[in-house]
């Protein structure tokens, strides 16, 4: 079959969706304040998709134009067994990028595996190079397990290796200037990404913590002369380069450069359920329709069509509005 022929995802505003992004669990080894409460209570395993029924759905995807792959969490690699999924998954005809989003306290143990499965690029979740305001944030980690794992990703050679940092007024914003210089020093990119408004994450105010990309690049830009680039990840990130590095510089701003109009995305929770946006609860239960079908792809393929017509053209994000979405990130899928 031609590209031209290929069958396509596209909704109803003329948009391709051709990455997915998968959460294999909401479990993880660390408490961030913006992204889950101190005591949560995660689902019963039973719950959860099994590896086999996400590759399943993945390869539905695959064969639907999908050729963007982002497994996530909770820690995704926390999940028993995950290195099964990875290498599945890489070993899909059609799939050019297959990504993983992590903390990376685990990635010291996984790196190499990782490579070889076929993963293309890592992100890492990592907001300051404090180990004090490290504990601070994640309320539990170690920061030293994060380093050397972001260390091991950049030894094996990964395509790209990016930083993710929320940036969080009086928590954080203070050191916007240390992480470029962190990432400018290894080779790696960096986005810095407005907080998002998922979850009770208890006494965390969101409205008092919020810091635009706005005000992040302009406090870049007073150290760096910043180049507008046209790259892209298949994301959100809008990039910047200086002339002196091949590090590239992103923002993830869902609030103040609403991203919606060429969203080329859909979610999987880690329950199953399809979210056609990050910042609505348009949803359908895949997890439902496998189980109800285990041998017939047919109307899995079908469902994930009939899906289009169901996802909203954009996300209502607000951090002063109550209530606030409360399905947490880390169900969502970072």
């Amino acid at each position: 079959m031609s590209e031209a022929q290929s069958p396509q995802l596209i909704d109803r505003f003329g948009r391709k969706i051709n990455y997915l992004r998968i959460s294999v669990t909401d479990r993880c080894d660390l408490r961030c304040v913006y992204c889950m409460s101190e005591d949560m209570t995660f689902m019963p395993r039973a719950k959860l998709l099994t590896l086999e029924e996400i590759a399943r759905i993945a390869k539905q995807y695959v064969d639907l134009g999908v050729d963007k792959i982002r497994i996530t969490g909770g820690e995704p690699l926390t999940r028993r067994n995950v290195m099964k999924l990875f290498n599945d998954l890489g070993a899909m005809e059609g799939l050019k990028d297959l990504t993983v989003t992590t903390n990376g306290t685990l990635l010291t143990k996984y790196a190499a595996e990782l490579k070889s499965a076929g993963v293309t690029r890592i992100n890492v979740s990592l907001d300051t190079l404090r180990a004090d305001r490290f504990k601070e944030i994640t309320r539990i980690g170690d920061i030293k397990k994060t380093l050397d794992g972001i260390d091991a990703a950049v030894a094996q050679g990964f395509k790209r290796i990016k930083l993710n940092a929320v940036i969080m007024k009086n928590h954080n914003d203070d050191e916007i200037l240390d992480l470029v210089e962190y990432v400018r020093d290894r080779g790696i990119d960096i986005s810095f990404i407005e907080e998002m408004p998922l979850g009770d994450t208890g006494q965390h105010d969101r409205d008092k913590s919020y810091c635009s990309s706005d005000e992040v690049l302009k406090r870049i830009e007073a150290q760096y002369s910043l180049l507008p680039s046209t790259e892209t990840t298949g994301g959100p990130s809008r990039y910047y380069r200086t002339a002196d590095s091949d590090s590239r510089i992103g923002f993830i701003s869902p609030h103040s450069h609403n991203f919606c109009d060429d969203c080329n995305r859909v979610r999987i929770t880690a329950e199953g359920r399809l979210l056609l946006c990050l910042g609505q609860e348009h949803s359908m239960d895949l997890r439902a329709i496998v189980r109800a079908h285990p041998t017939d792809d047919v109307v899995l393929r079908q469902s994930i069509i009939d899906s289009m017509q169901i996802k909203p053209k954009g996300h209502d994000f607000d951090v002063t509005a109550k209530p606030i979405i409360m399905r947490h990130m880390s169900v969502t899928g970072g």
